[in-house]
């Protein structure tokens, strides 16, 4: 048995693994990954807005002479009135300014010859504000108003760290909740995609009457195993592969890009030693970096998504290899696939409610659910549960993997030798009770 199911899983770990998709994908998607999280900032940075040319027309005389040119606007203060301003083409936006602005805020009307930009709009506003907000401190003639407000504004830098039985470990929700929604988008992918491969490649081979034929030599049971392990081999390969590159980003990547201040303070931050009032850079910002220089961690984070990965995709693969047992072409197996693609979606969709309270009773129970604990359990790990909840919930899940194996065995054996019209729910279940 065991020499027939190895058989299986080496022919679909090596028909799969080998091919130049999978060689492509495992390597180029970190690099895709990491390009989109960088891309933003760096289009920020060397892209060059276009510069316009802004009419200003002040009926209160008190804002014009406040504004401010810079790389992206040019005021221009006229004397004209808005018709003829409108047909001068030399202009791109005309800013009418009311005589009340100072009391009535609304009293100001841009005009643009193009399609408005939004940063040109914020651009003004903002001039705008900080413009009437001097001219009202002014009106209020208090001696020393600016350093009084000024000394009013508060700015809190709360370092967060989690109580543990042996020493207290720094924590940051806003990592932990984009860690764990990766993590949660992550699984889903993997479990859709890989799921649905398993379920597509028996459609495919009991089109070509390759299942009668192996079932001549192998039990029908130990086939469909061995193409679950075999399939599910290739995801955590794929997975292994992605979490060496992180650790090595981690460990080695990390401190030599950045600067050696910033380090600096990360390891007086980790000791405990940093003082918060004359520190150069965020606490937030230094503690994320903590976290993600934590190589210990990052280790920890990668073996429990194997473990959910592993958990997750072989209780859906049964499910997907029962529905692919039991219909001759795809178009029949997307309409029940629907009984595997709903609870992965949901599982999904309520880890984005578990992330805003990781402790409530219903992401506890949330997952302890086989058909969501996946995706949800691994959403809360990175905010430091105890690892009794996430011990139980994947005892829980590889237990329903061997109930749902069985269920699927059964309903597989009688299927792949079915052809010609879609089953019902009635008769698949009729399938589950043949002796």
């Amino acid at each position: 048995m065991k020499s027939n199911i190895g058989i299986i899983i080496r022919r679909e770990f090596l028909e799969r693994v080998t091919k130049k998709s999978f060689i492509a994908t495992t390597l180029l998607m970190p690099i895709f990954m990491i390009a989109v999280m960088v891309a933003p900032t760096l289009i920020t940075i060397f892209s060059t807005p276009e510069q316009v040319k802004i009419a200003v027309i002040d009926d209160s005389g008190l804002i014009a002479p406040t504004l401010k040119d810079d790389n992206s606007i040019t005021f221009v203060q006229i004397n004209d009135n808005l018709e003829i301003a409108k047909a001068n083409d030399s202009i791109d936006g005309i800013l009418v300014i009311g005589q009340n602005i100072v009391n009535t805020t609304s009293d100001v009307t841009f005009y643009s010859h193009d399609a408005s930009s939004l940063l040109i709009e914020q651009n003004i506003s903002s001039q705008l504000e900080k413009a009437i907000e001097n001219i009202r401190r002014e009106n209020y003639n208090i001696e020393g108003l600016d350093e009084i407000v000024e000394s009013l504004n508060v700015d809190i830098n709360l370092t967060t760290y989690r109580i543990n039985e042996t020493e207290d470990s720094t924590s940051s929700s806003f990592l932990s909740y984009a860690i764990g929604m990766a993590m949660s988008l992550l699984l889903y992918m993997f479990l859709l995609l890989y799921g649905q491969l398993v379920m597509t490649s028996i459609i495919e081979e009991k089109n070509n009457r390759v299942l009668e034929i192996m079932v001549s030599s192998i039990k029908p049971g130990q086939l469909m195993l061995g193409k679950i392990l075999g399939i599910g081999s290739v995801a955590l390969t794929q997975v292994a592969i992605w979490g060496i590159i992180l650790v090595s980003i981690s460990a080695f990547l990390l401190p030599a890009i950045l600067p050696a201040d910033i380090m600096a303070e990360v390891t007086a931050f980790n000791t405990g030693s940093l003082n918060a009032a004359t520190a150069q850079n965020d606490i937030e910002t230094l503690q994320a970096i903590s976290i993600l220089s934590n190589v210990g961690y990052i280790v920890n984070i990668i073996i429990y998504l194997i473990l959910f990965l592993i958990g997750g995709f072989l209780f859906y693969a049964a499910l997907n290899a029962a529905i692919g047992s039991a219909v001759d072409n795809v178009q029949d197996a997307s309409q029940l696939q629907s009984v595997v693609m709903v609870p992965i979606i949901l599982g999904l969709v309520m880890s984005m409610s578990v992330v805003s309270d990781p402790n409530s009773t219903l992401a506890t129970i949330l997952s302890m659910i086989p058909f969501t604990s996946p995706m949800t359990m691994m959403t809360r790990i990175p905010f430091g549960i105890p690892t009794w909840e996430i011990i139980t919930s994947l005892v829980i899940l590889y237990a329903s993997f061997i109930g749902m194996v069985w269920i699927a065995s059964k309903i597989y054996r009688v299927g792949i030798f079915m052809y010609g019209k879609k089953p019902s729910i009635k008769e698949l279940i009729k399938w589950i009770n043949y002796k």
